[in-house]
This record gives structure tokens, sequence and C-alpha cells, in this order.
């Protein structure tokens, strides 16, 4: 299907190359839609004030992990009226990205004429959320420019507009929109949804609970979450630096992104500083320490708590060894006293030796991503909490620089200067997680009163949530034999017509022989690779042969074949032992056990005597299937180096569980 081509430099509708959103980004866009003589219609300065002030109730002072939420307006050609325009490049933390859908959605129900529009560098993502439920016709070919927010729901342009007639709607930027139900499914343009929406009413769009439920689920945890993913945590700094983020808080995220993309050009000036901690060349010499609690996202926290550095800077290292030779020795006499009076305060000691290097290494960190920060002026900085970092550090330097920094007893009183959180949401016990994968059979076995649950209970929702779309897919009973149903947008129809030429030509005989299947040879080699005689393959494939050429007899002969062949199975079952209630061992064969605990090795002599009666009588044994299975399997789960694969996967379903492979000194010969 042909496409309308983007317009190009010199067309009356070119505004511009557009530009692809960068990873992990997303774009909003804000259009009030009206008639222009309803006195009604808010403008879009109240609409931007109004987003402003929302954020302000639901987040304040809230730490973004790259942009903030912003808006400004725009006007493009071809558009007829103006709109609220914002990025925003959340990085790491997609729960920026969420918490401005929230935001967004929450401001479409206090204007009924705001229409709203929000992607990201993969599209539309809200009708990823909302795959399953979706409708067939929707596809990432034809959904660009469909999905809109409007007063709280969400709304999607479907491809003709139902009428009792085909006509056509001429609009006020003189294109026209087809409401014939045959209308193709090409591509919506930003102009073309606009006057969809200007001409058509709310009632006639898409609109379903299943999808908002779908599209808005990770919703359901806002504004909750929003507290819910700060993290307090104490950190030794200069006391600089703290007079820094307790004015700006939201400037730990830039430091922190900064010291988690670091690379070697920007630690060069850190590590060719003197080892003296009064450096001059550093912004924030380690000479002034205090010891404060400092607000991070989760995200942001983990980024900096997970990072290793080492070296550290010359001007740390000092006060690091200094700390962790006090940790050792503190260990050291923990483990002394655990036999004496005393245990539990040698275990107080060596905790608070730990905790005090730990707020020390965050520190180091977070001050290294400070420094590299402003090794850059901060007015040349894109971000404007870096340049406010700077005119702060100016006017600190004006007012008298250390000694206009706070005391301790001004510090003591910062509000919640001592408030550390429990970082145990880092912790991963597997046990946990397996029993969410596991779903209600983990909850079976532990039991109602056993064990605590996988992270907190956001994170069990969505695991749940992905593990029940799983078992969904698993077990969706409508699949037939040619397994799951794959829908139209998942096929290429971009061909050209070159391919369609050369199939129409009748291409499809030379792929059928290509995936021939010759029966008779398969049932040969699976009789001979089980040990089943062959004599009588031949005999059934011709009868399938028969069946096959003669289809006006077939359904007289089909019950009388079944029969037939399922005799000859029987026969070959039980002559084979395999129907037997007791079986009982025969000579023809050998077990696992007389293998490995056969006879006693014979004379040279005889052994070359037997050696050659082997080799005439090879060809007329059976081969022993029993031993073949188990030495096979064994062999694929010893190959697994005790990771999961495909022996121990069949194993786990039958409920068996083998122990790992430990190789003694004899497994290597």
């Amino acid at each position: 299907m042909e496409t309308p081509a983007d317009p190009r430099p010199g067309d009356e509708e070119f505004d511009g190359f557009r530009m692809q959103l960068p990873e992990d980004c997303v774009e909003y866009m804000l259009f009030v839609i009206g008639e222009k003589t309803d006195n009604n219609l808010p403008s879009l300065e109240a609409v931007r004030k109004a987003a402003d002030k929302k954020l302000d109730e639901l987040a304040k002072d809230y730490i973004w992990q790259r942009d903030p939420f912003k808006l400004e307006t725009r006007t493009q050609k071809g558009l007829g009226l103006p709109y609220l325009y914002g990025t925003t490049h959340y990085g790491d933390n997609v729960e920026d990205e969420w918490l401005i859908v929230y935001l967004l959605r929450e401001l479409s129900k206090s204007f009924p004429s705001l229409w709203i529009r929000v992607s990201d560098s993969d599209g539309e993502f809200l009708l990823i959320e909302a795959a399953k439920v979706t409708p067939k016709w929707l596809s990432p070919e034809n959904d660009a420019n469909r999905v809109w927010i409007h007063d709280g729901k969400l709304l999607i342009i479907p491809l003709s507009i139902p009428t009792n007639s085909s006509t056509t709607t001429t609009t006020t930027t003189g294109s026209t929109i087809s409401s014939s139900p045959s209308s193709n499914s090409k591509p919506l343009t930003l102009r073309e949804a606009i006057d969809t929406l200007r001409t058509v009413p709310p009632t006639a769009l898409v609109h379903s609970p299943l999808i908002d439920a779908e599209a808005f689920y990770r919703l359901e945890k806002y504004p909750a979450q929003i507290a819910a993913s700060v993290h307090h945590s104490l950190v030794t700094i200069p006391r600089k630096l703290a007079y820094v983020l307790h004015a700006r808080p939201a400037a730990v995220a830039p430091a922190t992104e900064a010291f988690y993309l670091r690379d070697p050009h920007a630690l060069k000036p850190l590590l060719r500083s003197s080892s003296s901690a009064a450096d001059n060349s550093l912004t924030f010499p380690p000479t002034d320490l205090v010891t404060v609690s400092v607000r991070f996202t989760k995200v942001l926290y983990a980024q900096l708590k997970s990072q290793r550095f080492a070296p550290p800077p010359p001007a740390w290292r000092q006060l690091l060894h200094a700390a962790e030779v006090e940790a050792a020795s503190a260990s050291a006499a923990s483990v002394s006293a655990s036999a004496g009076p005393g245990p539990r305060e040698g275990r107080e000691r060596e905790e608070e030796a730990k905790k005090k290097l730990a707020r020390l290494d965050m520190g180091m960190k977070l001050t290294t991503g400070f420094e590299i920060l402003c090794q850059t002026p901060p007015e040349q900085s894109a971000s404007r909490v870096v340049r406010e970092v700077g005119l702060l550090l100016g006017d600190l330097a004006e007012d008298g620089g250390d000694s206009a920094l706070p005391t301790d007893d001004e510090i003591a009183r910062w509000e919640g200067v001592q408030r550390e959180d429990d970082d145990g949401w880092m912790d991963i016990d597997f046990r946990d997680f397996e029993r969410e994968l596991d779903g209600e059979k983990g909850k079976a076995k532990m039991g109602d009163g056993e064990g605590g649950g996988f992270g907190d209970a956001n994170a069990q929702a969505d695991l749940q949530k992905i593990v029940s779309r799983f078992e969904a897919f698993l077990n969706d009973e409508s699949a037939g034999i040619e397994g799951a149903e794959i829908d139209e947008m998942d096929l290429d129809n971009d061909d050209d017509d070159s391919d369609k030429e050369g199939y129409e030509d009748g291409t499809d005989e030379d792929e059928d022989k290509e995936v021939s299947f010759d029966e008779e040879r398969y049932s040969r080699m699976m009789r001979e690779m089980m040990g089943l005689p062959a004599e009588d393959v031949g005999q059934a494939s011709w009868n399938a042969k028969v069946s096959a050429e003669e289809p006006d007899e077939q359904g007289e002969n089909d019950d009388e074949a079944i029969r037939k062949m399922m005799e000859q199975m029987e026969s070959e079952l039980k002559g084979l032992g395999a129907l037997d209630l007791d079986p009982k061992p025969r000579k023809a064969t050998t077990t696992i056990k007389e293998r490995g605990e056969g006879k006693p090795d014979p004379a040279p002599s005889e052994q070359n005597e037997e050696e050659e009666e082997e080799e005439e009588e090879e060809s007329d044994k059976e081969v022993d299937i029993d031993y073949n299975l188990a030495k096979n399997l064994l062999e694929s789960f010893k190959s697994q180096a005790g990771m999961a694969g495909p022996a121990g996967n069949l194993l786990g379903l039958m409920g068996m569980t083998l122990p790992r492979d430990e190789e003694g000194p004899d497994d290597s010969e």
C-alpha cells in the first residue's frame, strides 16, 4: 500500500525536516480545539499555568533524571492554530515519563476542549502498553497521530468515520476527510488528525474501558509513586557541597549522571590532582567534611551505589584508607569479642565502622560527580540546574568563601538532616523472585504465612502481570495446529512490485520442491533410531500413498486402515515389551548396571575372540534405548554447567532435581 510522501523543500506544506526523537525521550503536544466563537475556550497560556500549578501540587521539588517537564508555545505551518509543545529526556528513569503522562491526563480532565498527544522514541507507547486489547486494524504502520488523551480518556481516530453514506468533509485548511467505511488505512499526518478532531465529535472516535485500563495501568500507583520513588541517604561530603545541595537539591541528578557516565578524559584533572586534601585545583576539596542526608531518586541512588570507583582521586585516598583500616580492625575486634562477655558491643562497633566507610565512599562518588560538572563553565551548560549551581558558587565566593558556609549548629537545624532510608529494596532474594515467577504454584508451596514478596508491591504487581500475560499466551485455546495467530500488523507488506510479479508467475511450485517432505525416508530414519524393525516401513508408506491417491474411497477405508495400523503397532509394541505391565529383563539387551558392573575383564586372547564375535553380531543387536536416553540426558545436563538448559527444564517439569555435577579427580580422566 502506497503512503503519501513527506513534503519536500519547496512544497507548500513543507515546514522543515521532521527530527527523530532521541532514545529515552518523550514528546508531548497540547491543542485547544473548539469553535473560535466559543468564549469559554481557554488560552494556551492559561493551560500552561494550570500545568505548572498541577505539577507543583503533585510533585513539588521533584528530582528529574535529566530534563524537567516544560511547555512552550509553537506554531506549525499548515495546522492553522498554535499549540503547547515539550520534550523531556528521562534517561534511565522511566518513572519520569509516566509522571508526565499522569500529569497530562489529570490536566485534560480540567479542560474539556484540551486534546493531548504524547509519544516517545518507540512511537505510540500507550498503544504498546495496551497491545493486547487494541483493534486489529491498528498497527505501527498507521497509528501515527491517531492516539489522543481527552477528558482523561484514550481516544483513537478510526480508519474511517462511519456515516450513513460515503461522504467527504471539507476542513478549514482545505483538506478533505473521507467518511467512507472503505477508506484505506494510510498513516495520518498531524494536520489531518487536527482537522478530524475539529469536525468530528468525540463520540465518533474509538474508546474502550479495556484500552484505558491497559494503557494507563502504570498510572494506578500515582500519585503515591511520586513519594515512593524518593530515597534519603546519609553521605559524608565537604561542607561547601552540603551547602549547595541544601540550596539546590535537584543538582544531585546531573552530578550523579556525570559520575555514572564518566570517561577517562573527564577524570584526568582529578587523578592528576595533588594527594593533599587542601588541593586548590578542586572546587570541593575534602577538607571540612560533614555527614548530612541527601535526597535521591531510587534510580539515582542505585546508579551511585552500584558503581565501583577504583582507584579514588588522590585527595580522597588517605581518608578512604583510614576508614577501611578502622572497619577492618572493628571487624577483627568483633570476631575476638564474640567469645568474650561483650559480643553485642563489638558487633555494634563493627556495623558503625562499616556505615562510616559506606557513607564516605558515597560522598566521594557524589563529590567527584560535582567536580566533573564544574570542569565546564556553568553558563555554557544546557541544564538550568547546573547554571544555578554556578551562580550559587559565584555568590558564595563574593560573600567571603568558606567563611560564609553554615556552621554545624545551623546544619543540625536543617529539616531531615539525619534521615536515612532502608535500601533493602536493592537486595534481590532469588527465592522470592522464583516464587513470584511460579505465581499461584509458588504461593501454594510456600504457604500463606511464609516468606515475603519480591521487592515492593509495585515490583510484585508488574512481575505478576508479565507472568500472567505469558501464561495466557501459552494457554491460548484459540490457537490451532498452525501455532500462534499472526495479525496483519505483524506481516511485512512492503514488498515491491517485482516481488509480487514473481510470486504471481508461479514461483510457489519451486518453493514446494524445496520444502518437500519424504514421509517414507523420515519413517525409516525414526524407526532405525528407535531400534524398531524396518521391514514394514515400505508397506505402511504404500498404504498411506494409496489412501492419499484415492480420495473418493478414502472415507470408506479410513476405519479399516486405522484398525490395521493400530493392530500392527500393538503387535510391534508387544513384541518389544512396551505394553508389559510387569516387564522382565531380557538377555538380548544390557542394562545400565550391567554395562558398569559386568563380568570381570577377560584375558587378552579371549577378548580378541569376543571382539570379533561382537563385530559380527553388532548389527543384529538392538539399541538399548534406556541406556542411550539416560546417557544423553545426563551429558546434556552436565553440559549446562549449573546454568539453565533444556535437560534441566525437562527434568524440572517431571518433578526431578539432579544434584550439581561436582567433578572428582577421576572425572577428568
